[in-house]
């Protein structure tokens, strides 16, 4: 069996549904069931059973000779959260424990870190673990997962094959009940649909002009490819970056959408909201080499190709993967 932790989420759900186009079937789904909105994610999908999270370490302790695998994708994502008691519970004290756990029972883990842990990125983005203290990160959520990746850099003991994941700015099919949270591209395709244009966030930064600020932005069937790599090569250990390795501005996105709803761009700039303004990145770009040292050679999908995938085959009809 193989296990997914935050299996009913945007990018569980969509690791889900490649593994199954893969032909593993044998899934067993862990996350918090409760939430309605979320049900469509793993409509169709084939699994073995699925497993509250709350229940799910006594269930690992009972049922660990018939697992294979761990993906740790369940966290607590949300970045304008500034309770840090949240983000210890589910994001750092759940993974200690799941961590430990599969030390003693000799378990392959991939998890999911994130590129919030590079903060502003005075320190760069480059995922070598020399400089990770250095980093400060810029909300409660990026601090739990940098500081879930120095605990496990500090521990003596390891699974004998884990790898951290890095995620930088993923877009892509199944992440309607992320509201706010939710990628640029859905929001702004639900904005051209209604009226005709896209507002993007002016910038508070002299070197940058309006939505010229920068992102890597990697689709999310890029991101379940690697995972399933890593799951089935299990050769390199360690933190890796998952970004597309090439920053993209906002303009450059905005343009792709109107691209594949054939519209002429019309895009209008308001200001960053005053609660995230302070936390805003201007530059992210993901230092990929270490993902090709350890194998992985297939080229990401440019951001072109990626949102007209998801604009045409996805949110034009509403439709999940």
């Amino acid at each position: 069996m193989i296990v997914i932790t935050g299996a009913e989420g945007f990018i569980g759900s969509c690791l889900v549904a490649k593994l199954n186009n893969e032909g593993f079937n044998d899934l067993v789904l862990v996350d918090d069931f409760g939430q309605t909105d979320r049900l469509k994610n793993l409509a169709g999908k084939s699994f073995t059973t699925k497993v509250e999270r709350k229940d799910f370490l006594a269930w690992l302790d009972a049922n660990e000779n018939s697992v294979q695998f761990i993906f740790h994708i369940g966290a607590r994502t949300d970045t304008t959260e500034k309770d840090e008691v949240i983000f210890k519970q589910l994001n750092i004290d759940f993974t200690k424990q799941l961590w430990l756990k599969c030390i003693g029972y000799g378990l392959p883990i991939v998890y999911a870190s994130s590129a919030a842990t590079y903060g502003d990125g005075a320190f760069g983005y480059d995922d070598e673990i020399s400089g990770i203290d250095k980093l400060k990160p810029l909300n409660a959520y990026g601090r739990s997962k940098n500081e879930i990746d120095k605990w496990i850099l500090q521990q003596p003991r390891q699974p004998f094959f884990w790898a951290g994941l890095k995620f930088f700015n993923v877009y892509g099919p199944n992440e309607y009940h992320k509201g706010r949270m939710a990628s640029v591209i859905m929001h702004a395709h639900n904005q051209i649909i209604e009226s005709g244009e896209i507002t993007l966030f002016r910038s508070h930064k002299a070197e940058y002009n309006d939505g010229e600020q920068m992102r890597d932005f990697i689709y999310v069937k890029d991101v379940v490819d690697v995972c399933l790599f890593f799951m089935l090569t299990r050769k390199q250990s360690g933190l890796f970056n998952l970004g597309s390795g090439k920053a993209r501005t906002w303009n450059d996105l905005a343009k792709s959408i109107f691209l594949a709803l054939n519209k002429k761009p019309q895009i209008e700039y308001i200001d960053i909201p005053k609660d995230i303004r302070d936390t805003y990145q201007y530059f992210t770009e993901a230092k990929t080499s270490k993902l090709y040292d350890a194998g992985y050679h297939k080229p990401f999908t440019a951001i072109e190709d990626g949102v007209k995938d998801y604009v045409i085959n996805y949110l034009t009809e509403h439709k999940y993967w």
